[in-house]
């Protein structure tokens, strides 16, 4: 297993001119190919499927109810809590790491309560400025035949609606879970990959009593930089037709406070513990030659770029209280983030609760 971890600081695997190479060649390649065709690992339903011990927890928010899945630790305890997030094609039917992954029963052995929530598809788990609209076009006037931006008059979640996920995670869905299920509020764990590690760290960064810890594989966690804005907006039209205004205004207060990177100061403030990690986005042997797998290289190494700009960050804020994996191999796909979660588990599984 090739993996290279720092504590706190800048910590490099090689000479800095050669990542700085690397990382502009990925930037380049990423924003070149259809950003938002791996951005959620698979644009399809894998053969994983439904674990049979978790249960649909149903709760209403001002989107309307919303599905999540639940699994209960293996010990019966009610005090450690993690929370699952998914990427960008986030289906609604199960979240993808039920689908694509045993990670959900891996953390259940290990004795915390999984909350996986089902939905969310483009919406970085964020409260929209409005409803994805184009040009004040409602929605569901176009066709929902095709994929990507044919969609993006299409009807669907998001659309008819604004998306309140950061208040669903942190009000609606926490209350249901301490009051129906004798869930633990406070000192959770919040993990996800791509879009859902960006907003794991926002999560932590603005409910620190909620989450003690928050881990990001593969996240956007430089969204302010140049290109990123338009690197987004083509992949939300691609996952879904979703239009990145309705999420945030260009550069405003909304749009800079879902920044890592701006936001860095409040989880060094907070004491938050950290696990971040991108792969170098180098094909492994079980990475076949595809489109996939070429798309997948280039963007993980955008979210390599993004992640070690954000490492630097920490760094310069003195911030200690973060685990940085950069595997040598891996690309933008589940298996990556699979093993990523392995060697996460047992640091999580020692700073919630």
């Amino acid at each position: 297993m090739r993996i290279a971890r720092w504590k706190g600081g800048s910590g490099t695997s090689g000479a800095t001119g050669s990542w700085v190479k690397r990382s502009a060649l990925g930037v380049a390649v990423a924003l070149l190919l259809p950003f938002g065709i791996a951005a959620a690992g698979s644009g399809a339903i894998a053969s994983a499927g439904m674990d049979p011990g978790a249960f649909d927890f149903w709760v209403d928010s001002g989107m309307g109810p919303i599905k999540t899945r639940v699994l209960r630790a293996r010990d019966g305890n009610t005090n450690r809590v993690a929370y699952v997030l998914d990427g960008m094609r986030a289906p609604e039917t199960l979240n993808g790491w039920e689908i694509e992954t045993n990670v959900p029963a891996v953390l259940a052995d290990a004795n915390i309560n999984v909350v996986m929530p089902v939905g969310g598809m483009s919406s970085f788990y964020a409260d929209w400025n409005a409803p994805s609209q184009l040009a004040g076009i409602p929605a569901g006037t176009g066709s929902s035949s095709g994929s990507g931006a044919l969609n993006i008059l299409a009807a669907g979640p998001g659309k008819s609606y604004r998306y309140q996920w950061e208040t669903f995670l942190t009000r609606d869905l926490r209350n249901a879970l301490q009051e129906r299920l004798g869930f633990n509020p406070n000192r959770n764990g919040v993990f996800g990959l791509s879009m859902g590690g960006s907003a794991a760290l926002t999560l932590a960064a603005y409910h620190p009593d909620q989450f003690s810890f928050a881990g990001s594989y593969s996240g956007y966690l430089n969204i302010s930089a140049p290109g990123m804005r338009e690197a987004i907006r083509i992949a939300m039209l691609d996952a879904g037709g979703y239009n990145v205004d309705s999420m945030a205004p260009p550069w405003g207060p909304q749009w800079l406070r879902m920044d890592p990177f701006v936001f860095a100061p409040n989880l060094v403030r907070n004491g938050t513990r950290l696990w971040i990690a991108a792969a170098s986005g180098l094909p492994t042997a079980n990475d076949g030659p595809s489109f996939n797998t070429l798309n997948g290289m280039g963007l993980e190494a955008l979210a390599l770029a993004n992640t070690r700009a954000f490492n630097v960050r920490m760094a310069t804020l003195g911030g200690g209280n973060t685990v940085y994996s950069y595997p040598a191999y891996g690309i933008h796909a589940w298996n990556n983030w699979t093993d990523e979660a392995y060697r996460m588990i047992p640091d999580m599984s020692a700073n919630i609760g």
